[in-house]
């Protein structure tokens, strides 16, 4: 077969052959990954995408998690191609640009609080690292550098940079690095299920009890929490029950400790709301922002500080207060464009209450094809986002063995349905974009048990 490209003599399987040879894909297991069906995705038109033999894909994964309006947007294309008969990049090291600086005051107006500082960045491993650095320093700067461990929470995820591994906790991912890690405390992480609109169990006691008691003890040597509000995304979608959000608030303030928040994942209308925090009435003293940011098209960042720690870092260059602290893409006038054109959509579809019926409805089929369903032991949504964990057996719980990879199994029998799904081990996590109709919520949720199904049927019939 010959590609229709601007390269015609490119075939299917020379792309399949470099990408064999050539390429080291993200969280993958190459030798596994080599065993896999190869999949080039070529183009893309809303929730769907097509790969180079013409097959169609629903992206239940929002390509990973970014974007929001679907592919191929046409507002989005043009915000792009209008910056880009302007400039396509300029540094923001001693200068600005319209665009960046438009974006920086719309993010300061969907903040809540004195949040009214915008450090731009490229991913969101670099927010929350510029968070942890202004944190720092701030300390350092007030006299009280004594103040430099994190607090997170147990099975938190917030990148792969070696400063976010250490304030996360991601066992699988990230203990191998462990010996480069600085010192950090791990508080219990809250217990909650919620499903289909409805809070099923809810348990923030034990966590922010152990959170004030190290807080008690440690607030002269601790500088900041780190937490994702709302959901906890890379640890299979963990939830926070209500008002957790706003009593860990509290207690960092009480005891005079940064509140550092990772809404990387839950922003930008994924959960419900513009910003978990805004809706919760917290104010950060940081908030780091990507993914849905730049509604999936380019890499853009940003880290939101309080107008008083930013006025901390001013004065005569040789007082050498100054964050020196800077990425070359800082602020890209391309990323930024699509930005403000993304935001300007999303907020009438948050308001007009357009997202909330599209979560009533996706709640409602999880629930149909797989609350009783016997091999699914727990579920979990909140928004446009879910998990459901997957079991042998359910009652009693009874795992997978790991050598078997169920969760690739089912990824892999639900792209053969034409769905494209990231399993985390063997829990399967639905994020579509913020766009998907209910027609085609319909069509995930059944084709993500058709999968399922297949995977099982499959399993039954081995030897």
């Amino acid at each position: 077969m010959v590609l229709e490209s601007t390269d015609k003599s490119v075939s299917e399987s020379d792309l399949n052959r470099w990408d064999r040879d050539h390429s080291w894909h993200p969280f993958s297991q190459m030798e596994e990954y080599l065993g896999f069906p190869p999949i080039h995705i070529e183009s893309g038109r809303g929730c769907w995408l097509t790969d180079t033999e013409g097959r169609h894909y629903l992206d239940a994964t929002a390509s990973i998690w970014t974007n929001v309006h679907g592919h191929n947007d046409v507002d989005l294309h043009a915000a792009i191609r209008q910056q880009l008969d302007k400039v396509a990049h300029s540094t923001m090291l001693g200068l600005s640009h319209p665009v960046g600086t438009r974006l920086a005051r719309k993010l300061v107006e969907l903040a809540p609080g004195d949040l009214n500082r915008a450090f731009f960045s490229d991913t969101g491993a670099n927010a929350v690292e510029i968070a942890l650095k202004m944190s720092l320093q701030y300390w350092q700067l007030q006299k009280r550098p004594q103040k430099t461990r994190i607090i997170g929470l147990r099975d938190s995820y917030h990148g792969d940079t070696v400063a976010t591994m250490a304030v996360g906790d991601s066992q699988t991912f990230h203990r191998r690095f462990r010996p480069w890690f600085f010192d950090t405390i791990k508080c219990p992480r809250p217990d909650c299920e919620e499903w289909n609109g409805q809070l099923r169990h809810a348990d923030a006691r034990w966590s922010l009890h152990i959170l004030g008691k190290l807080l008690e003890k440690q607030s002269g040597k601790v500088a900041a929490v780190i937490l994702e509000p709302s959901v906890m995304g890379a640890a299979g979608m963990h939830l926070h029950p209500p008002g957790f959000l706003k009593q860990a608030a509290e207690l960092c303030r009480c005891h005079s400790v940064h509140l550092i928040l990772d809404e990387i994942f839950v922003g930008f209308g994924r959960t419900g709301p513009m910003l978990v925090c805004a809706s919760e009435g917290v104010t950060p003293d940081f908030l780091c922002l990507a993914k849905g940011l730049s509604a999936g098209y380019l890499p853009l960042a940003a880290t939101l500080v309080r107008e008083d720690i930013y006025q901390t870092f001013l004065g005569p260059f040789e007082s050498f207060r100054a964050f020196f602290h800077g990425h070359t893409f800082t602020g890209n006038p391309l990323g930024a464009a699509v930005s403000l054109a993304s935001i300007q959509k999303l907020e009438p579809m948050i308001s007009s209450g357009a997202i909330a019926a599209k979560t009533r409805r996706f709640g409602q089929c999880i629930a149909e094809r797989f609350e009783n369903h016997p091999n699914a032991s727990a579920i979990r949504q909140r928004g446009l986002c879910a998990a459901i964990d997957l079991v042998a057996e359910r009652d009693p719980p009874n795992p997978f063995p790991v050598p078997d990879r169920f969760g690739i199994q089912v990824m892999l029998h639900a792209r053969r349905h034409g769905l494209l799904l990231r399993p985390i081990h063997d829990t399967l996590l639905l994020v579509p974009p913020l766009s998907i109709s209910e027609e085609e919520i319909d069509t995930l949720i059944d084709r993500t048990a058709e999968a399922l199904d297949a995977a099982l049927t499959e399993r039954a019939q081995r030897p």
